[in-house]
């Protein structure tokens, strides 16, 4: 009989092809928010429009991470990533070809967000939480870095790309080199995940575990849908208008993007301790901890707008909320079964996607009607503040039923 592999060098060597194909893969979140600038001069658009690509683009990321999952969970990781792979390119192709602001923007929602990125993220994460069960923390946490890697490496080079050749043969660029690194990284997903321990539960435990929290598993994943959504309102603010702002601000986009990619880089050495808490503490504890620092970072932003003070909040930004989402994810796999890993994470990260294209949009709704972005800081602190109130419940009614 072959060892386990669970937790074994095979679950390692998988963990980093997942992290390569969500670094590369994850480019479609941020080369919109590189690119937006430049598309909002071409096609002479206001703030609030030119943020209507990054909106869809994540709205489709979202619903994607739902049909991505379920098809993970039935057809594996390797035809999920072949398909994505793909869809993204010829995303990338129709992007760099387009005429208007709509067109780009329903490029983005359609093609490279629902069919194409969608499934490097939350598929992929949840693909490797089967895979491990003593360091499904860890495991989780640097499976979701890969977004914030590609947030870290992307930005800066697309930005020289832009600079040197225009946004749309950038965006042709984008859709080469995915086609020649992502399909032969996807065929060694081949494997399918070992088969989960049979656990011989009693009918105490069994009640628990159908109605976990206290709730029922839709309750509960509403709850978490709910909390997601306030927390990355909040996130997407700084992530999404940060180079705009800096621009405004007249320190320029190159200070914006650089401050951008020093928040993701921060934001991957938090995902990574995320994951070491997690499997310490606990995937609710985690979560609390990142939202409560995230809303203290984000309100500096209302006091200090120095092109030094903005570098520094930027990386403290990043090192308090780089750990929220993955958190989720550990959440969803300690109180679901396995066999739902796929659509359960896939369902709430899909609603903290949700968060970012609302968020996204509303700051720059806000900024449109206000001429400043101060209203926007202060509107994701108060969603902010919403998502600490439902986590802190959860917690303390875990810690409850752990009492009795």
């Amino acid at each position: 009989m072959s060892a386990d592999p669970t937790d074994g060098p095979a679950a390692w060597r998988r963990l980093c092809v997942i992290l390569a194909l969500s670094t590369i893969g994850s480019v479609g979140m941020w080369s919109v928010v590189v690119a937006l600038p430049h598309v909002q001069a071409e096609f002479g658009a206001t703030r609030s429009e030119a943020s209507i690509p990054y909106t869809l683009l994540m709205i489709g990321y979202s619903l994607g991470s739902v049909t991505m999952g379920r098809l993970v969970d039935r057809q594996g990781a390797m035809r999920t990533v072949l398909l994505g792979t793909v869809m993204l390119a010829t995303g990338y192709v129709a992007a760099a070809f387009s005429n208007s602001i709509i067109v780009f923007a329903l490029v983005h929602g359609l093609l490279i967000g629902l069919l194409g990125a969608s499934a490097t993220f939350a598929p992929l994460v949840a693909e490797a939480s089967l895979w491990f069960r003593r360091r499904r923390g860890i495991a989780v946490a640097l499976a979701a870095s890969g977004n914030y890697i590609a947030g870290a490496i992307w930005p800066p080079v697309l930005d020289t790309a832009i600079a040197a050749h225009g946004w749309r043969v950038a965006h042709l660029g984008v859709a080469v080199f995915c086609l020649m690194t992502m399909i032969p990284l996807a065929l060694l997903l081949r494997a399918r995940p070992p088969a989960q321990p049979v656990v011989t539960m009693t009918a105490a435990q069994q009640r628990a575990a159908d109605r976990p929290l206290g709730m029922s598993p839709t309750t509960l994943t509403v709850v978490l849908c709910v909390a997601g959504l306030g927390c990355c309102v909040a996130m997407s603010m700084p992530q999404v208008h940060l180079v705009a702002y800096c621009g405004d601000l007249g320190y320029g986009v190159a200070r914006g993007t650089e401050m951008l990619s020093l928040m993701l880089v921060c934001g991957v050495v938090s995902r990574v301790a995320s994951g070491f808490i997690a499997d310490r503490i606990g995937g609710l504890a985690t979560l609390l901890l990142g939202s409560m620092l995230q809303a203290a970072t984000l309100a500096l932003y209302l006091f200090f707008d120095g092109l030094a003070s903005l570098y520094l909040i930027s990386a403290l930004f990043g090192l308090s909320q780089g750990g929220i989402v993955p958190s989720y994810a550990v959440v969803v796999r300690e109180h679901f079964p396995a066999k739902e890993a796929g659509t359960r994470v896939g369902v709430v990260l899909m609603a903290t996607m949700w968060g970012m294209a609302l968020g996204g949009w509303l700051s720059g709704y806000i900024f449109d009607l206000t001429g400043s972005y101060a209203m926007a800081f202060l509107n994701g602190v108060a969603w902010n503040a919403m998502n600490v109130a439902i986590i802190a419940t959860l917690l303390i009614r875990a810690r409850r039923s752990a009492r009795r």
